[in-house]
């Protein structure tokens, strides 16, 4: 039987609870993870409306994730940990995964790690390790995107004892910070945002599949297969893309609607964080011939979403930094009155890298 329909171990382990991505206004706790700021109902899939038709295969593998465990609408979502957990346990039962290129981890590394390529995993995650010989399974990118993106994949496919490390190795220290997050912030931007609600588009299907299989878990096999095998390819886009044609791009927000209504990119239209993927109403309402971008706060609730609407065909993009890099000075100011989550060196540790 394949790992992604095996028992999901990690789901059942006391107290191991996850703080929400872009939110994160909850002091650290001394578990080894991040608790959730809110509990959100494990729902499944939702039946469509009568009017609404979305193919045999995306069906049976909305039907295969809900049963297995509906990890996007579960406690666990997002899978993220803090740079100061993952420093604590070094030298104990995690494995660090770090995806970056294979110079940069020779330049510096976290002490322990394994450099791997994201189009690798699933077979040495198959046959190179016993993953659930682990208690976490950390994974590190250079800003936490891409790493939040991977660690959706394989939470999916029943991994469930996978993190992504929250602002990657710009958390660790500052040399790496300064490189990435505090580069990237930005508030280039700020003047053009619009506080008009935009409401989405009325519901008219889901992307085919046509993978010819006929089980749900064959299905969704095969389209971690092909997202794994894509890699990180058109993952990303930046504010400047954006930002230059955003009638180009079918814009979603995912935020609360006080921190929407203040300010969002033009055209962007709102999708609740805790009831979108998954509900079939409300993603048969994502149109399917546009490029779709997902951006959050900070980017990693957003690189979970993306790696959810790319298994089911969507060429969806997440932003990169998030509202940070065009809003950056804006979410300073409002920082306490919208609990909104800016980098700032408050979130740079002092750790050290091997070579």
């Amino acid at each position: 039987m394949n790992l992604r329909y095996y028992v999901l171990l990690t789901l059942s382990v006391a107290l191991l609870l996850i703080v929400s991505g872009c939110s994160g206004n909850k002091p650290e706790a001394a578990k080894a993870v991040e608790p959730a700021q809110s509990e959100k109902a494990v729902a499944p899939a939702q039946p469509l409306k009568a009017s609404v038709v979305i193919g045999s295969e995306t069906a049976l593998l909305l039907k295969d994730l809900s049963e297995n465990g509906d990890y996007v609408n579960s406690q666990n979502f997002p899978s993220l940990i803090k740079a100061s957990i993952v420093n604590q346990n070094i030298g104990k039962n995690q494995l660090i995964i770090d995806l970056r290129s294979p110079d940069f981890f020779a330049a510096g590394h976290i002490k322990g790690a394994v450099s791997k390529k994201i189009e690798d995993l699933p077979s040495w995650f198959e046959t190179g390790i016993k993953p659930f010989e682990y208690e976490r399974i950390i994974l590190v990118s250079d800003d936490g995107q891409l790493s939040s993106y991977t660690t959706c994949m394989l939470r999916l496919m029943g991994y469930g004892n996978v993190y992504a490390m929250r602002w990657g190795m710009s958390s660790w220290n500052n040399k790496y910070a300064s490189a990435g997050w505090l580069k990237g912030v930005s508030g280039k931007f700020e003047a053009r945002l619009e506080a008009t609600s935009n409401e989405r588009p009325a519901t008219t299907g889901m992307p085919e599949l046509n993978t010819g299989l006929k089980t749900g878990e064959e299905i969704g096999m095969a389209r971690f297969r092909k997202l794994f095998e894509e890699g990180t390819k058109n993952i990303i886009i930046t504010a400047d893309e954006v930002f230059a044609d955003p009638g180009k791009y079918f814009i979603i927000n995912l935020e609360r609607k006080d921190k929407y209504e203040d300010g969002h990119i033009p055209g962007a239209v709102r999708y609740k964080p805790e009831s979108t993927l998954g509900f079939t109403d409300e993603m048969a309402s994502i149109p399917t011939d546009k490029t779709v971008v997902v951006y959050c706060g900070t980017g990693h609730n957003s690189g979970f979403a993306t790696a959810y609407l790319r298994l089911f065909g969507y060429d969806a993009r997440t932003l990169k930094y998030g509202n940070n890099g065009f809003m950056y000075e804006k979410m300073v100011k409002q920082r306490t009155a919208l609990s909104w989550l800016p980098f700032t060196s408050e979130d740079v540790n002092n750790f050290e890298v091997v070579k």
